[in-house]
């Protein structure tokens, strides 16, 4: 084993930042370093090997064959370090959780309470993912999928039902048809534009059969792609809304939306999702959590 000794790790760290980057600028700017302190580097290192590592070429500089030697060395070593450093920072901290959820559901009602997740938590780090639909093949490469759905459930999937799903119509108490729909019965809303969004079709047909109301005499206004602008319009005092009752509850409470029949079940659930045989813990761990929340 040869005992030759190795020249300082800041002189061959500033050596391969800047044969890679192809410069002493720009070598300084990703070690947060002077200009200066490269170039003091370098010539300590060209002083202690003996031989020159660079030069120069117009305004520029260009590795000697020797630098080229040394280049391919420190680059294949750093390399090597950095992967071993972060197999262990990977080792010691827990991978995220990958969960899917609608935008809509992500916007209005988990993003407000992620703190509280954190606080209560505090062990189980996160990522969401905005995944529009319903037992999707994409949602099938995550972790797991907040969802609200119907059964029967789809095979390929375990299930946890969080919380039976209650819809409801809801307006500004600043839009006129706030006055007319108080104390008066759900007929009232019939020959209201409705705001609607196509990403949940049957909510309004549902909801008029349920009472007791014939679908057809709805009279649809403005349309939206997704719940999250649907609801967005409704506080703004743009019409009359149907919603989830979870993603409206801090409206409600503050008065920004009134709920002029309350809410009903639609038979629906807030469910979270896991494809089969992708087993974690920490799953259920977060069912518990969110059946909490929910309920």
């Amino acid at each position: 084993m040869s005992d030759t000794p190795l020249p300082s790790l800041n002189a061959l760290r500033s050596f391969e930042a800047t044969a890679r980057l192809g410069g002493v600028g720009r070598a300084a700017q990703e070690l947060h370093v002077t200009h200066g302190a490269i170039s003091r580097q370098l010539r300590l290192l060209e002083e202690q090997l003996g031989f020159a590592l660079f030069e120069r070429a117009g305004r520029g500089l260009r590795l000697t064959a020797a630098g080229e030697t040394l280049q391919a060395a420190c680059a294949g070593a750093f390399g090597q370090i950095r992967e071993a450093v972060s197999g262990l920072q990977r080792r010691q901290r827990p991978e995220a959780l990958v969960l899917g959820c609608s935008g809509s559901i992500l916007a209005r009602w988990m993003i407000p309470r992620l703190q509280q997740l954190q606080a209560d938590l505090p062990q189980l780090p996160l990522h969401w993912s905005a995944q529009d639909g319903s037992f999707t093949a994409d949602q099938q490469t995550l972790d797991a999928v907040l969802l609200l759905a119907h059964a029967p459930w789809p095979s390929g999937w375990r299930v946890r039902e969080l919380a039976p799903e209650r819809v409801g119509v809801v307006v500004s108490p600043q839009h006129p048809a706030a006055a007319r729909l108080r104390g008066h019965p759900p007929s009232v809303l019939l020959g209201e534009p409705l705001l609607h969004t196509t990403s949940r079709p049957q909510a309004w047909p549902d909801w008029a059969l349920s009472h007791g109301l014939e679908p057809a005499q709805l009279v649809m206004g403005t349309g939206f792609d997704h719940l999250y602008y649907l609801l967005e319009a409704a506080v703004a005092g743009l019409g009359v809304a149907i919603a989830p009752e979870p993603l409206v509850a801090d409206e409600l409470a503050a008065g920004r939306l009134l709920a002029p029949w309350g809410f009903g079940a639609t038979g629906g659930f807030w469910v979270l999702a896991a494809p089969e045989g992708a087993v974690d813990a920490r799953v259920d761990v977060l069912a518990e959590w969110l059946g909490a929340q929910l309920g």
